[in-house]
């Protein structure tokens, strides 16, 4: 009974352990997130990068990015954006880097950089592979695909899973949209406009009916 007991505590144990240890090595990826991201949209992508070494700082991350027709970065404090683009002028790789008096991302830290982008391509899974650099020189790729089996590989590139989105983008909505509102507003300005005449010629007549039989008086 006691063994019994001790093999099924051990057994805990150790799944437990390699658990944990898988968690953590998850978690020390370099990552991309973006809730409700969907295909031909444009949306809003979070890049969530730790630092590994136990003695550098990571102090510029470059992102490649499947030829976008727009990106812009939210501003970082300490951290200047670079956005590179094609002859075709679609963008292809955002790059981050540690402003001087800024030590960047130290061990056991991350940092989020996040940006708005799009549409993005029409496809199930789009993938941003990214390159860390640290202080010391080194120099990260995690530009990886997953093995055929699924297996994950030692630096997986970040990647994205999409839902498919309807015919246009939130753009062309908004055009749209900010159309017909001002449309309405210009029908809106046009009937206040004739009634304003309306009124204006009611009166006029008024008053020269007034004078008309003032002077028949």
């Amino acid at each position: 009974m006691h063994r019994s007991i001790s093999r099924a505590t051990g057994t805990a144990v150790a799944a437990a352990t390699l658990a944990f240890l898988a968690a953590g090595t998850a978690s020390a990826h370099v990552t991309v997130d973006a809730p409700g991201a969907q295909q031909g949209k444009y949306g809003v992508i979070t890049l969530r990068v730790p630092t590994e070494s136990d003695t550098a700082s990571t102090t510029a991350l470059t992102v490649t990015l499947p030829n976008l027709k727009s990106a812009r970065t939210e501003p970082i404090p300490g951290w200047s954006a670079k956005i590179e683009k094609n002859d075709k002028a679609e963008i292809t790789a955002i790059t981050w880097t540690a402003e001087p008096g800024n030590a960047g991302v130290g061990p056991g830290q991350f940092q989020r950089f996040a940006v708005s982008l799009g549409p993005l391509p029409s496809q199930e899974t789009v993938s941003f592979p990214a390159k860390q650099t640290y202080s010391d020189g080194k120099v990260v790729d995690w530009n990886q695909p997953a093995g055929k089996d699924g297996a994950e590989p030692e630096h997986p590139a970040p990647s994205l899973t999409l839902a498919k989105g309807k015919a246009g983008d939130d753009h062309g909505a908004a055009a749209a949209t900010a159309s017909s509102s001002a449309d309405d507003t210009d029908n809106t300005a046009r009937w206040l406009g004739g009634i304003g005449l309306a009124l204006g010629l009611l009166g006029v007549a008024l008053g020269l009916g007034n004078v008309i039989r003032a002077r028949q008086s």
